[in-house]
């Protein structure tokens, strides 16, 4: 059957309301269901058509794009890709599907790891399972675990937030150091690191925003851990001797004077690419932005993060990434096989994610090749998308629960009592009692 492979790419603008509320789209065609998105139908030719709902154009957009032209499966359809702001997203997920309707709600919609849990627990019906569309070993099992529930898998695992510390190699070698000497090392290794490294050249070691609490996120997973027990709801922050180590390690860094505070995106990109900064750990996501100060080159390098001083910890971790899931709804068979034809088994696909935007997916079987081997002279030639690659499938995988950024409020106002002076055990015992509370 000839394969039609047309995309439809709309620019939703605005603010825009929860789904069977008034739409306040600003798109000229005055904001019909059709603009909105839609369930799956006919083209006036007859072919089937999906839609899918993500954001960022020059990432996950163009990934689908991307889909879109690899996909060589039997049927003919027509997919209709809408661009929404993530935030718009989940509030209009959350209207759609509490309302118990999926009118104006997509096929296939992008949902980040960290939230997904949260739809799966709150609406079991609302999502289509895929668990007979791919073969779970081909992925990363931390992103098998994030995306599955009550022994289904619902998401199709898409990119990775595989971490890695990034270093200035010339920073490093002005105190004495070598890219070797910061390779398999514990977080109190580091922060010693951090000390000479200031006295010889007077650059903080890393930059970090007290409101964002990513990089304790990203040291918690690397043991293993998370802020639930394994069921993913029952709190565990207290008594948690990786947390509790993270806490100590955080005011550590502080008390070390190693590190350059920010506020917001614009500061944490500019604090490494003014130079200020000597280290950068955090999601492979940041390898353009690094890459954006060309006058640096060459003086960059990549490697394994530093670990924990608790039993399982490892020197690999992940922040952030997202995965794509089905609604429950007409024409769930299609986009379950647009999702399983493209990012659930073409491995050329996956070359082409990395070689057009970057992308390295979290399907194992794609990250092999000439474009994953590619020497990065930026990076003093080291091949870093092979060696992101590698450490992906190392990533303890944890239950993320139904409530981390709930969670993760919590814990910013405990740091700041922690840091202020009270016991580590004692703002974790709060903390704990904040959230048995609170999420009930």
């Amino acid at each position: 059957m000839k394969k039609i492979f047309t995309l439809l790419l709309i620019l939703m603008l605005g603010v825009l309301a929860a789904c069977g509320g008034d739409d306040t789209s600003n798109d000229d065609t005055g904001g019909s269901d059709s603009d909105n998105g839609t369930d799956s139908g006919e083209t006036s030719d007859g072919v089937q058509s999906v839609t899918a709902w993500a954001w960022d154009p020059n990432f996950n957009i163009r990934a689908l794009e991307l889909a879109n032209q690899a996909y060589d499966g039997d049927s003919e359809m027509y997919v209709e890709i809408i661009e929404n702001a993530q935030d718009d997203i989940i509030q209009r997920l959350n209207a759609g599907l509490s309302s118990g309707t999926t009118q104006g709600m997509p096929n296939i919609v992008l949902i980040e790891d960290y939230r997904a849990q949260s739809f799966l627990q709150s609406y079991p019906d609302a999502f289509y399972p895929l668990t007979d569309y791919i073969n779970p070993d081909d992925f990363a099992q931390y992103k098998v675990e994030a995306t599955s529930f009550d022994g289904d898998i619902y998401g199709l695992p898409f990119d990775t937030g595989v971490s890695g510390l990034y270093v200035r190699t010339d920073y490093l070698e002005e105190a004495g150091y070598t890219v070797e000497d910061l390779s398999d090392i514990t977080w109190k290794e580091y922060i010693e690191i951090g000390k000479e490294v200031k006295a010889a050249t007077g650059k903080d070691m890393i930059t970090l925003d007290p409101n964002d609490f990513g990089m304790v996120r990203m040291m918690l997973q690397s043991a293993g851990e998370w802020y639930f027990e394994e069921d993913g709801n029952t709190p565990a922050l207290a008594d948690n001797p990786a947390l509790e180590e993270i806490f100590v390690l955080y005011k550590e860094m502080m008390d070390a004077d190693i590190v350059k505070l920010n506020s917001d995106w614009s500061q944490f990109v500019s604090a490494f690419n003014s130079g200020d900064v000597a280290t950068v750990p955090t999601g492979n996501w940041i390898t353009p932005s690094v890459k954006a100060e060309a006058s640096q080159s060459g003086n960059w390098a990549v490697l394994p993060l530093p670990r924990l001083e608790v039993d399982g910890a490892v020197n690999t971790s992940n922040l952030g990434g997202s995965s794509w899931y089905v609604l429950n709804q007409d024409g769930k068979e299609l986009a379950a096989e647009f999702l399983a034809n493209t990012f659930g088994s073409n491995e050329q696909f996956y070359t082409d994610l990395v070689t057009e935007i970057g992308a390295l997916g979290t399907y194992i079987p794609g990250t092999q090749g000439e474009a994953f081997e590619q020497e990065d002279p930026f990076f003093g030639g080291q091949a870093i998308i092979q060696d992101f690659a590698t450490w992906s499938e190392q990533i303890p995988p944890v239950n993320y629960g139904m409530h981390t950024y709930a969670v993760d409020d919590i814990l910013k106002v405990e740091m700041q009592n922690y840091l202020n002076g009270a016991d580590v055990g004692d703002v974790l015992d709060n903390a704990q009692s904040q959230a048995e509370t609170q999420l009930r």
